[in-house]
Formats: C-alpha cells, structure tokens, sequence
C-alpha cells in the first residue's frame, strides 16, 4: 500500500478537527505510519459553512455513500452522530471491506456488539477510542497492556462538563442554573446540556468500558442512572463541612456473577485520588 486514504462522514467541530489534525500532522504520521494518510472525501449535510480549516471543494460531499462506496477510500470515520443512520453507514463500509474509526459513544452503548461482530465477520478494524476519555487513554490501556488481568471494579468521573459545573459550584458557592447558563454561553456546555447533567453522557461511556473491562455488556437501560439537576449549593457546603466533595460517579463492579452499573452523584472523600 502506497497510500492509506481516508473518509470523514460528519464535518462539524469534531470532523474539522479530525481533518486539521490529519493535514496539519501529515508529515508525522507518514513517518509513523510508513506510508502517507491522506483525506480523500468529506461528508456533511451542510458543506457550505466555514469549518475554519481550507478545504479543496472538490473533496466536499453531502451523499455519506459516496464517501462509503468510494473504492479508493481504506478507512471511514464516522462523525455524524447518532444511533440510527450512523450504525447503517458503519455496517456498509465494514460490509465494503473498509476499516471503520468513529467517537461514536451513544451508537457504541446501543448496537456495540452488533457492529464489534460485523467488524470481525468482515475482517476489518474497528476503532473507537475517541468515543471513551480519547485524552486518556483508557481503552488501548484495557485492551492490550490490560488484557490480562482480571479487573472487578472501574470507577471514575467520566462527563467533563458535569466535572466542570460542580466544581465550579463548590468553588464559587453559586446555584446550578447560574453555572449551566454561564457554561452554555463560554462554549463549555451543549445547548442544551441535557446528555451531561442528566448522566446520560457517562452511562453510555460506563456500557463501553464495562464490556471491555469486564467482558460483560451491559444494556443502556439497565444502568442506573441520575443527573446533577436537583444538587444545590447547600448540598456541596454541608459535604464539604464533613470532609466530601459531590462528583458524579460512574461504577461498574462485579458482584458474583452479577453486574452493578450506575451513574449518579456521589459524596468521595476530599483526600480520595
């Protein structure tokens, strides 16, 4: 192979993003890699609004398929989002014999081990690191320097943005609404935040990590889970006057034979790691 060529389905800030990094970097990752990777063809529904990076026209599509059913494409990074049309041009790329990369976590709790067997029934790489803590990283840890032990236990905080707006309210003693609205407006929050503050955000990162840290899947509606909505100001003092912070907590813990999953606020230890 003289040349790995790569297509992006989804052209919004992570697309962009993904795109600068493969440009920018080229030269590094040639020689990393032993050959040039290059971005071939880009897929969005709205190709006309400045993303911020310079992009030849010509490698703009708004057909996700042409991306796909390119021959000339190797890998398809999926960026569009979603569980339903997103898993459908996932499927068909692997089906095409192309290896797929996507930071798809919602898609990933929902249909994982639909498309982690199609991937391996097609003979192709599917990889999704950038879905779970990509700043880690947490998954290559656990599936190859980790592979081999036996873990019972994964706990953490795994919503920035959450992280973000407690810390603040134990920081600053200010109400969760005057937080939220200041988040939304810096940029740090989705408008609205709903998938962070409500835990939906860490119940499907806590599906992905439990199924490779545990080996155990675990369907989303089966994780317990609760937002930070109702914590107050009052709720951040009175743990702190006993030594706590208030975080929200994923953890999945082998009980037996059994699996614990849940996401929810809870009191830790200021002294806690």
């Amino acid at each position: 192979m003289d040349i790995i060529n790569v297509g992006i389905i989804g052209f919004g800030t992570v697309g962009a993003g993904t795109y600068e990094v493969l440009t920018s970097n080229a030269d590094l990752i040639a020689g990393r890699v032993g050959v040039p990777v290059r971005v071939g063809k880009i897929a969005d529904l709205d190709i006309e609004t400045d993303r911020g990076v310079p992009v030849d026209r010509s490698m703009l599509t708004t057909d996700a398929l042409e991306v796909i059913r390119n021959p000339d494409i190797d890998i398809v990074v999926e960026l569009a989002g979603g569980t339903g049309i997103a898993r459908d041009f996932i499927l068909e790329a692997m089906s095409l014999g192309k290896h797929v990369v996507t930071a798809n976590k919602a898609l990933l709790a929902t249909h994982g081990r639909q498309l982690y067997q199609h991937a391996v029934d097609s003979a192709v790489g599917f990889a999704f690191e950038a879905s779970v803590g990509g700043g880690i990283p947490i998954l290559g840890a656990l599936r190859t320097g980790l592979s081999g032990n036996r873990i019972e236990t994964v706990m953490g905080i795994l919503n920035g943005t959450s992280n973000y707006i407690l810390t603040r309210m134990s920081r600053e003693g200010r109400a969760y609404n005057d937080v939220v609205d200041e988040a939304v407006r810096l940029g740090f929050a989705e408008d609205p935040p709903d998938l962070d503050v409500r835990g939906i955000d860490a119940a499907h990162k806590l599906a992905i990590i439990s199924s490779i840290a545990l080996g155990r899947p675990v369907p989303l509606e089966d994780i317990h889970c609760e937002g930070i909505t109702f914590i107050t100001p009052d709720d951040i003092y009175y743990a702190g006057e006993f030594g706590f912070c208030v975080k929200l907590l994923a953890t999945a813990r082998m009980n037996g034979d059994s699996l614990e999953a849940r996401v929810h606020p809870a009191m830790i230890p200021k002294a806690h790691i």
